[in-house]
């Protein structure tokens, strides 16, 4: 099995879930996951882009086995190849210029044809030939493809597949223009044919999109002499409207997902879903080890995959509740320090403790590592008062019971019997309902009425030297 991702873009959610799919067949079957960085497109391809899509497979998890094949330094292969069709026959070179096969497609989309190269330099003779290049035309090298062959293959998604030669277009190009006497740059379907040899891939496993470059691809390995290997075509990830995700909307990018806080394991557990139904009795949330246990491809549905939020917010809430504070404490700790958190010497919140302390105490609510950010936000900076905050501090009885409160707060340690009993004798002193002093209290320490357990933060603040300051501001 291998993935072959083209760095002409960062790693894109579908070839990520594409790599998953072969990373756990790889996996079930005891066979090997190997990676080829398709970069034939000169213009388009970056390293940069390469690097990405690297970073991004180890992130997720799925390591791959061997050294990745850089697909541009095996052209000589290519041409190999190209010229071993062209010496058996099989292709041929083609002078027809640029304008000609406008002028072509023009005419054809004029009769309401479908679009097809009409063959016409198929049976030159060598004068011909000749007559072009002394006219300074370059040729590409043409496939020739019978209109009456029939293609077929046994899908281990899709079943029993079967395709016209007439329908794929006519004669394939396999080489761009170049001058007469060389061949130009390869192109796709033939280089992933010799790739796919050389490598010796058992099973292509990838996006429906590709069906008809199978069919194409089938016949390369015919004319080469070689057994194709087995294919898989899985459906593609689509967005809440039943269409094709993509750009348009909005995140698609594997490190765009890392950036919004979503973990490795959740997003890999995720793409897993997406056209894949788990056994019965397995649930939804699973490691890819143990997804790699029981995957097939029965299970791959036909259908497209919708893409869902909800059920990768939960997942990735899942990944996060697992976790023991100081694991989750080691998670958050990166982007606490971008917000300048927990990293001067001295204070509590740079305590290790502390900060595992804050982690339990809104790990529960997680959805997002992000989330983190924002939840501990009142817990390293004093937070401004919401309006709902301010009306009850306004409220009969507020002020005085906060009053009461900061006079016997004590410098030292509190511990959570002692503060229950200093919110009783405060709200008694003031003359007010125990929960007042409680609401009024979870407003100067967090500038909102919403928020974790009132309890646990007031002991973290205290911990921290910060619960008198924002008692006494608020009075």
């Amino acid at each position: 099995m291998r993935l072959a991702p083209s760095p002409t873009g960062t790693l894109h959610i579908g070839t990520a879930r594409t790599a998953v799919f072969n990373w756990l067949f790889a996996r079930r079957q005891g066979g090997e996951f190997l990676l080829r960085i398709e970069d034939t497109d000169r213009e388009r391809s970056r390293p940069e882009y390469t690097a990405n899509i690297l970073e991004g497979l180890q992130w997720l998890g799925l390591h791959w086995d061997g050294e990745p094949v850089v697909q541009s330094a095996r052209i000589g292969e290519h041409r190999a190849a190209i010229q071993q069709l062209l010496d058996s026959g099989q292709a041929y070179r083609c002078f027809a210029t640029e304008a000609e096969l406008t002028a072509m497609r023009d005419q054809q989309a004029a009769s309401k044809q479908a679009p097809r190269y009409d063959n016409r330099h198929r049976q030159l003779t060598a004068e011909q030939q000749q007559t072009f290049i002394a006219e300074g035309r370059e040729a590409t090298v043409r496939f020739k493809i019978d209109d009456d062959a029939t293609i077929t293959w046994s899908d281990l998604v899709r079943g029993d597949m079967r395709w016209s030669g007439s329908d794929l277009g006519g004669d394939m190009v396999i080489a761009r223009r170049a001058p007469a006497d060389q061949i130009g740059d390869p192109l796709y379907n033939l280089v992933v044919v010799v790739d796919d040899i050389a490598m010796a891939i058992s099973h292509v496993i990838r996006g429906e999109d590709h069906i008809a470059n199978t069919a194409k691809q089938l016949l390369l390995y015919a004319a080469l002499g070689t057994e194709p290997p087995i294919f898989a075509h899985t459906p593609l990830i689509l967005n809440q409207e039943g269409k094709k995700l993509s750009k348009r909307d909005g995140v698609t990018s594997v490190s765009d997902f890392q950036a919004m806080g979503y973990t490795p394991e959740a997003l890999a557990n995720y793409m897993t879903l997406l056209g894949w139904s788990p056994p019965e009795g397995m649930g939804e949330r699973f490691t890819l080890a143990e997804a790699a246990t029981v995957f097939d491809f029965e299970r791959v549905n036909r259908a497209g995959a919708r893409f869902d939020w909800d059920k990768l917010n939960w997942l990735n809430g899942q990944v996060l509740h697992e976790l023991g504070p100081d694991a989750l404490r080691q998670q958050l700790l990166p982007l606490w320090a971008a917000q300048g958190w927990g990293t001067a010497p001295g204070p509590a919140q740079a305590d290790p403790t502390w900060q595992a302390d804050l982690c339990s105490l809104i790990g529960p609510s997680l959805s997002l590592l992000a989330d983190g950010v924002e939840q501990a936000r009142p817990f390293f900076t004093t937070p401004e008062l919401q309006e709902s905050a301010s009306s009850q501090l306004a409220s009969e009885g507020a002020r005085p019971a906060l009053a009461a409160l900061l006079e016997r707060l004590p410098e030292g340690p509190l511990s959570a019997d002692q503060a229950q009993t200093l919110l009783t004798e405060a709200a008694t002193a003031a003359g007010v309902k125990k929960g007042v002093i409680m609401k009024s209290l979870r407003a100067a320490l967090l500038g909102s009425l919403q928020g974790p357990d009132l309890l646990a933060t007031w002991l973290l603040l205290h911990r921290s030297g910060d619960d008198r300051a924002r008692i006494a501001r608020c009075l």
